[in-house]
């Protein structure tokens, strides 16, 4: 494969994974499996690079709720359970930021809860790449 072309891919899977984490709908899974399907000897690094920008976006979402202040007591009343279920666990419930729906609503609850942006991004990044590594091996060996 052309170099230009892998780093295409490569940019266009950062950013999928990126917008896929924000608030934003997105569908880095699918890019993922595609691009794994069609280039299997750079699955990890197409794992890294997805795994960064989802992680990134969510952080950018954390940061969101931590510095901006428009709209929260609304967005809060509107997102009870996620508010709740993120003050109860804390860092922990990062972990499952990469869930659908509800996985982009809880970098943005911690930022609101002010918790630790080291543990945070710790948990939001393990959390994230829990579910890329079980994509790629899924689609390595199983698809």
């Amino acid at each position: 494969m052309p170099f230009e072309l892998a780093v295409n891919e490569f940019y266009t899977l950062f950013i999928s994974g990126f917008i896929s984490s924000t608030l934003l709908p997105g569908g880095s899974e699918l890019l993922l499996i595609y691009y794994v399907k069609n280039n299997p000897e750079s699955a990890w690094l197409y794992f890294f690079v997805v795994t960064a920008g989802n992680s990134l976006g969510a952080v950018v979402t954390y940061f969101m709720g931590y510095y901006f202040y428009w709209g929260r007591e609304k967005a809060q009343s509107k997102h009870q359970k996620a508010y709740r279920f993120c003050k109860k666990y804390g860092v922990y419930s990062l972990l499952l930021s990469w869930l659908p729906l509800v996985g982009d609503l809880l970098p943005l609850v911690a930022g609101w809860l002010k918790l630790s942006i080291i543990k945070s991004t710790a948990f939001i990044v393990t959390g994230k790449a829990l579910r890329y590594v079980l994509i790629l091996i899924s689609t390595l060996y199983l698809i």
